[in-house]
């Protein structure tokens, strides 16, 4: 079995931060509001983190197909931190 892409980890890691800089989520996963200075700096090191997989997509793959494998990779790990949070929330319930 091959291990996981780094573009995935790097995605799944992203929207995580993404998520997690959200009120929202901050309240069920800490169950408290973060400080703006960290929810920015979840922000940044999201944003950050889907720079990184798009560059090392269109570094491993070229331009056309690097775009194509990053947009599953972002939609895969999108899907999966959607379901992250669902899950902790009927969990914690």
């Amino acid at each position: 079995m091959r291990a996981l892409p780094a573009h995935l980890l790097l995605c799944v890691l992203a929207f995580a931060c993404l998520a997690l800089a959200m009120a929202r989520h901050q309240a069920a996963v800490f169950g408290k509001d973060l400080t703006r200075a960290a929810s920015r700096s979840l922000r940044g090191i999201g944003w950050g983190a889907l720079l990184a997989a798009l560059w090392l997509a269109i570094a491993a793959r070229g331009w056309i197909l690097g775009l194509v494998y990053y947009s599953g990779c972002a939609s895969l790990a999108a899907g999966i931190v959607f379901c992250a949070l669902i899950a902790h929330e009927r969990l914690s319930a």
